[in-house]
């Protein structure tokens, strides 16, 4: 028998006033026979400083609160086409260094198309959240313009009861300070290895890098390569391959003032610049008893996908990696919240359709994935994945799962995975546990209800939910009926 789903209200919509403000190159990618940044910069430079003022005066008014920090962002901007300036750049006014920083601003709004795929996780900070309730920290994909995505966040309360309230959330949106990212020898040599570049050059280079090290470092060793090296006809793609691997790595820092429901992790990386999607939040406890926040996500480089970690020990300072092995090449991977059997465990889907176990020794290389679930089911015939990471339970894991239909429907159904075993299925959902019907049809998306992760909360499983990828909602259901609600999976079928 079907479990009991309630549909709560409430739901999350997208907000086009959230916007944040982005170098903006006029031209861009176009073709052209002169500089239009030179052109503006002349412009701006010969309005007479009184009209200078005066616009500056105005667009501090207009656009200072819709920014944290709008004069020093837009310093940021016009140094940033400071070569522009020439022998000027020295002497700008203040007023200039606005409106010239303001010719090469831009805003965008994160969330202008749509608001999606949330995962939910317990919020660092409990503190006031009273008797029976839980505050969470929920994780979202946010779509602006050009479909490009990022990831932001948002607070609920989950209690007393069967109530879940979505907290406000603050503005102006804030972004990170993002700085070059660390990385293990071994974890480069991995990679390299794996993407077939573990050649003289990178051989070399990882000889002369200590055991932790940033893309500086890298720069210094490239520099002390033998001259015989260094004009091969091979070195400067090498070169390239090298330098592009190092950066994709780097830490995002938010200021400590701001709140959670501000900030917004933009891309950073290259292989990342046409989007970050649908993280997967866990929050992972080591065998030690430490924790931490770890997140797989989808970069998008606009032509290639890769799944990539992020880890967060309070949600205000990140650390984002990529990952490498046969496992870490297509979209859906999520993380167990700890080690099984001494490993770490993922679920994937590497074939495109199918869900698989992976596992690795550091967290970062991921094995040879092995199939556990194939679509089976009338709403799954043309794909599964997982809906977030697993859950654990005293009677398994519990995987929420999305599976994809006729007329490209996605519905949300559930496995239950043995505990020392996650290879081993129990038992999985015969009928879905949520589908798209009535309004929940609609949207940017129609047809689509898809989560990236729930928690459960005093017995009671809480997801919320992507609809027709444009708002986002929540439902819930009783653990142990849910479970109990699954259809046994035959010891011969699980072989």
């Amino acid at each position: 028998m079907k479990p009991a789903v309630t549909l709560h209200p409430g739901q999350l919509a997208s907000d086009p006033s959230r916007v944040v403000a982005q170098l903006f190159l006029p031209g861009e990618g176009v073709a052209s026979t002169h500089s239009r940044a030179a052109q503006i910069v002349q412009r701006v430079l010969a309005v007479e400083p009184e009209a200078t003022a005066a616009l500056a005066a105005a667009l501090l008014e207009d656009f200072g609160t819709r920014h944290v920090d709008t004069p020093g962002i837009l310093r940021a901007n016009a140094s940033a086409v400071g070569s522009r300036v020439g022998a000027n750049a020295a002497v700008l006014s203040a007023d200039e260094a606005i409106v010239l920083g303001a010719s090469f601003t831009a805003e965008y709004a994160i969330e202008g198309a749509a608001l999606c795929n949330p995962s939910v996780v317990e919020h660092p900070d409990q503190r006031d959240v009273g008797p029976g309730r839980l505050r969470v920290a929920v994780a979202l994909r946010a779509i602006g313009e050009g479909h490009l995505s990022c990831i932001e966040f948002c607070e609920a309360i989950i209690g007393p009861g069967e109530h879940w309230t979505f907290l406000p959330r603050p503005t102006p949106p804030a972004t990170a300070t993002v700085t070059p990212g660390r990385w293990h020898a071994d974890r480069l040599r991995n990679s390299l290895e794996y993407e077939n570049q573990l050649n003289e050059l990178s051989s070399w280079a990882l000889e002369a890098l200590p055991a932790e090290f940033t893309a500086d470092d890298v720069e210094r060793a490239i520099l002390s390569l033998p001259a015989e090296l260094v004009h091969h006809r091979d070195t400067l793609e090498g070169m390239s391959t090298l330098r592009a691997m190092v950066s994709s790595a780097y830490e995002a820092e938010f200021d400590p003032a701001s709140d959670l429901g501000q900030r917004v992790l933009l891309p950073a990386a290259v292989e990342e610049h046409h989007g970050m999607e649908d993280a997967r939040f866990v929050r992972f406890t080591d065998d030690t008893g430490g924790s931490e926040y770890r997140a797989t996500y989808t970069a998008y480089d606009g032509r290639d996908i890769a799944p990539r970690l992020i880890t967060s020990p309070d949600l205000r300072t990140f650390a984002v990696h990529r990952l490498s092995g046969p496992s870490a090449r297509n979209k859906g991977m999520a993380l167990f919240p700890r080690l099984v059997g001494g490993s770490h465990l993922a679920l994937a889907r590497t074939d495109g359709e199918s869900i698989s176990l992976a596992r690795s020794d550091d967290g970062f290389g991921w094995s040879d994935p092995t199939v556990i679930h194939v679509p089976t089911e009338p709403w799954e015939l043309v794909q599964t994945g997982n809906c977030g990471s697993p859950i654990e339970t005293d009677r398994g894991w519990l995987v929420l799962t999305h599976g994809v239909g006729p007329f490209r429907v996605y519905s949300i159904g559930v496995l239950l995975l043995d505990l020392d075993d996650p290879s081993i299925v129990l038992a999985r959902s015969s009928q879905p546990l949520l589908r798209p019907t009535g309004s929940n049809r609609n949207g940017y998306v129609p047809n689509v209800v898809y989560s990236c992760g729930g928690i459960v909360h005093e017995g009671t499983l809480w997801v919320p939910y992507g609809i027709g990828d444009a708002r986002i909602g929540v439902f819930s259901t009783d653990l142990e009926e849910l479970i109990d609600s699954l259809e046994p999976v035959a010891e011969a079928a699980r072989r």
